[in-house]
């Protein structure tokens, strides 16, 4: 008889909402505060009622499972798995509701710019709501970005979004790239602004950067860039020693001509775009002014000017 009760209760409560008119206690029951103390993102699991009714339960979102029972019986629409947001006392029409047509919670991680691949593998695999584990992508060949993803989203599924999200944007970089550089391919084009990208972390000074090692490039000049080397020693962030700039390796750019055999990190934007449309400039030489940026210069004399100052700020 209770539960009987409780179902008339429900469908009275539905009929108040399409404006039939029945007794105030009928709408008690589907329009009633819920027990849920605070606002909270609660995994709905897939099943029948049975099952969803019993994880809002435990959530302490739902208080008369048989209720929710009938009410999902006698109101129209399919209940869905995933996450989803209520809010705090949410009614049993909310929770339905909301069951039925709300969008899932979105949760985020962001890929700073110039972070090599196994970095980036190592985000993946700590990022909560995610399933499977990230399998290190190629080197520079996913775009730092934010991205949404739903709980239960595969971390090889997100990897992908991430190297599509790049290649369209080296793609569209590539197309409208500035005429007469030094780059034969895209991904020379994407190796260079991963050097760029870790050569500077001002903005305004990318497209200079990229002039500098662009116009050695013309001119048959070793890159001696000092990410490369860091790179192929397998410590990104290593202060260098001048035996490491010594050492024989791929990456070496102090010891090979031209570009590294591929990318040391993952590019941003504006790197990217910095590398193929650079700035107008004849300087080959740059090094650290003390401020977080560079001094450039055209000659090597000026060069050694701007190196005696950088030592003396050092001491």
């Amino acid at each position: 008889m209770k539960a009987w009760l409780v179902a008339a209760l429900v469908l009275l409560a539905v009929l108040a909402g399409l404006g039939v008119g029945v007794p105030w206690y009928a709408t008690q029951v589907y329009d009633a505060p819920g027990p849920l103390a605070a606002p909270r993102a609660i995994v709905i699991p897939r099943g029948g009622s049975d099952a969803i009714g019993a994880a809002l339960v435990d959530a302490g979102a739902l208080d008369r499972p048989l209720a929710f029972h009938v009410a999902t019986e006698i109101t129209p629409g399919a209940l869905r798995a995933g996450e989803f947001a209520f809010p705090a006392h949410a009614s049993l029409r909310q929770l339905l509701e909301i069951l039925r047509t709300a969008r899932p919670v979105q949760h985020k991680l962001t890929i700073p710019e110039g972070l090599t691949s196994g970095q980036i593998a190592a985000l993946l695999n700590q990022a909560e709501a995610m399933t499977g584990t990230a399998p290190s992508p190629p080197e520079g060949t996913v775009l730092p970005e934010t991205y949404s993803y739903e709980w239960g989203t595969p971390r090889a599924d997100i990897i992908t979004r991430m190297t599509e999200a790049m290649t369209r944007a080296l793609d569209r970089e590539w197309e409208a790239r500035a005429p007469n550089l030094p780059l034969p391919s895209a991904r020379q084009a994407l190796t260079l602004a991963s050097i760029v990208e870790r050569e500077t972390s001002k903005p305004d000074e990318r497209p200079h950067v990229a002039s500098v090692y662009l116009n050695r490039l013309r001119l048959g000049m070793r890159l001696q860039a000092d990410p490369t080397v860091a790179y192929g020693l397998g410590q990104p962030d290593k202060k260098l020693t001048r035996a490491d700039l010594e050492r024989d390796n791929p990456y070496n750019t102090y010891r090979i001509a031209g570009l590294p055999p591929g990318p040391i990190c993952a590019p941003g934007l504006a790197s990217l775009h910095a590398v193929l449309h650079p700035a107008q400039s004849d300087d080959v030489y740059f090094v650290a002014d003390g401020t977080g940026g560079h001094a450039f210069a055209r000659s090597l004399q000026d060069h050694e000017k701007n190196v005696a100052r950088w030592r003396e700020l050092q001491k």
